[in-house]
């Protein structure tokens, strides 16, 4: 299949779930905050590829975190019927929906940010890898604050639901922990499929 249909393809797929989660969420509210963020970034995928193509792995990568995320706010995080399964599966105390999409975070978007930022400013060994890792961190951080921020400004009533903290106050700490530890996966997993393939 060449690139063009394949975009084109990420592009339906991903209208196809947002669809769907829009369809009688579980809170109408929460879903819209949830998606405010997304709708953002994805604008600005869109925006710019003229000027700054992704490669398409990049591209699929985008769209898995997006459809997670989408899945998330339909039935908000804490709630996700997954989330419920795992939870029961390993008896935890709490849905843990929310820590695997965090997780998912650095694990799907470590690597394309590794590839903006040696495309676009020429980095290249220790420091590509660790400026690739250092960028995670702070969108987690980032996102973790504007989360907090859309809460408190936009419907603080919405705050825990929104928040998914479910009770732990080291939820925003968790979260951003398990991004980094993701975003460390990926990029050790790619280090060594470039050492296994002589690159």
């Amino acid at each position: 299949m060449s690139p063009r249909l394949q975009l084109r393809l990420i592009v339906v797929l991903l209208l196809l779930v947002w669809l769907w989660a829009a369809i009688a969420p579980l809170s109408r509210s929460d879903w819209l905050l949830e998606n405010l963020l997304v709708l953002f970034y994805a604008a600005l995928l869109a925006a710019t590829h003229r000027r700054f193509a992704f490669s398409l792995g990049a591209y699929w990568l985008f769209a898995l975190f997006i459809a997670l995320h989408l899945y998330g706010s339909h039935y908000t995080y804490s709630e996700t019927p997954f989330g419920d399964w795992l939870r029961d599966r390993l008896e935890l105390a709490r849905n843990p929906y929310d820590r695997l999409v965090h997780f998912a975070f650095g694990l799907l978007l470590a690597c394309p940010l590794r590839e903006l930022l040696q495309r676009r400013a020429g980095l290249a060994g220790f420091w590509l890898d660790g400026l690739s890792l250092c960028l995670v961190m702070a969108m987690s951080a980032f996102y973790e604050q504007l989360e907090m921020l859309a809460a408190l400004l936009v419907s603080p009533e919405l705050g825990s639901a929104f928040l998914g903290t479910q009770g732990d106050e080291w939820d925003a700490q968790k979260d951003a922990g398990l991004a980094l530890l993701g975003a460390v996966l990926a990029l050790g997993l790619r280090r060594l499929a470039a050492r296994a393939g002589g690159g």
